[in-house]
């Protein structure tokens, strides 16, 4: 039976926050290529995607505010904001995505509501530290990737492992994630996945987020 670690049991201020960040999809509008972003999203809602963290990095902070504005007023799942905790709060958003160069969590914990939700990119264990009082961690990059030119060195599933197992928090694995990595990710201790270009580079984005959602399906069948 595949496990999906003990972060499934862990809840930050009433939130399952493992179940909320399972299929996490990630805004590029560069990926979009000129498609409807709000729509691409709307479409991957449709096909299994449990939250959206808002990330354009085409753009400045007021084009980044309106779009997570008219993104919260379309879907119903969580809607996180990547990097800038300002646009998050002025949004209204669940919660942000801090970098390894963005504020510090400990620092944004202080600045922010309770049961508002702060995530921390760790690519190696020099970030655990930065992670530490982060409610999830993204892991990555699982795989190369093309659409973060500064993500790293891929970590395969072997790499995973080792961060994720000094986590106390739900993990995402990121990265050039593919449906047929769910499994594995699930199996050494991740509780979900962080997607680009697996479903916005698609051209059927219910589709594609439809398959990550039968993979999740099928490992809890298994």
């Amino acid at each position: 039976m595949v496990s999906t670690g003990a972060s499934d049991l862990i809840s930050f201020m009433g939130i399952n926050v493992a179940a909320h960040l399972r299929l996490m999809l990630v805004t590029d509008d560069r990926v979009a290529r000129g498609r409807d972003l709000i729509a691409l999203c709307q479409a991957a809602e449709r096909g299994g995607v449990t939250s959206i963290q808002a990330r354009l990095k085409g753009s400045d902070a007021r084009e980044l505010l309106a779009f997570t504005r008219m993104l919260l007023a379309t879907v119903a799942v969580p809607v996180l904001v990547n990097d800038r905790l300002d646009v998050a709060l002025a949004a209204g958003a669940a919660g942000v995505h801090l970098g390894p160069d963005d504020l510090p969590v400990a620092l944004a914990r202080r600045l922010t509501p309770p049961g508002f939700l702060i995530g921390a990119s760790v690519g190696s264990s020099g970030e655990i530290g930065l992670g530490l009082e982060a409610d999830y961690w993204g892991v990555g990059p699982l795989h190369r990737t093309v659409t973060k030119s500064d993500a790293g060195t891929a970590l395969g599933l072997e790499g995973f492992q080792r961060l994720a197992g000094q986590a106390r928090v739900p993990v995402l694995a990121i990265g050039g994630v593919r449906p047929e990595d769910v499994e594995g990710v699930l199996r050494v201790g991740g509780t979900g996945v962080a997607v680009i270009s697996g479903i916005l580079a698609e051209p059927d984005s219910e589709g594609a987020a439809r398959r990550y959602a039968d993979q999740f399906a099928l490992a809890r069948r298994s």
